[in-house]
């Protein structure tokens, strides 16, 4: 898996993610030379990009399904927890490795630094 363009698919996160929690965490590390960053906060950097690519997955898996009696109009309150459940279960996916996501992507970074 070739990762090449991963600043303009990082810059397009960091955009995307300027809400959540895991946006704010993320856009600490715009401007940082990821190059000189030990393998924790790379691959801290890592799972962090796979937690909030496993939350946007779920959220539109979400958006496909109705149950019976929803109303359209939706409660904050509500809205707001779903989101905060959808945002754990991603964090608990990711650290569990899931998914993999992160390890693909720090074992490509690490190539693509020469560290490996």
């Amino acid at each position: 898996m070739d990762i090449s363009n991963i600043s303009a698919m990082y810059q397009n996160y960091s955009q995307t993610a300027a809400g959540s929690a895991t946006g704010n965490q993320i856009s600490q590390l715009q401007g940082k030379d990821m190059s000189q960053a030990t393998d924790e906060e790379l691959m801290d950097a890592c799972k962090e990009f796979e937690a909030y690519f496993m939350e946007q997955v779920m959220k539109e898996m979400i958006k496909t399904t109705s149950l019976d009696g929803e109303d359209e109009s939706s409660n904050s309150m509500v809205d707001y927890f779903k989101d905060t459940a959808i945002a754990d279960l991603a964090k608990e996916s990711t650290e569990q490795n899931s998914l993999g996501l992160a390890q693909m992507l720090y074992e490509q970074m690490k190539r693509n630094t020469g560290s490996v």
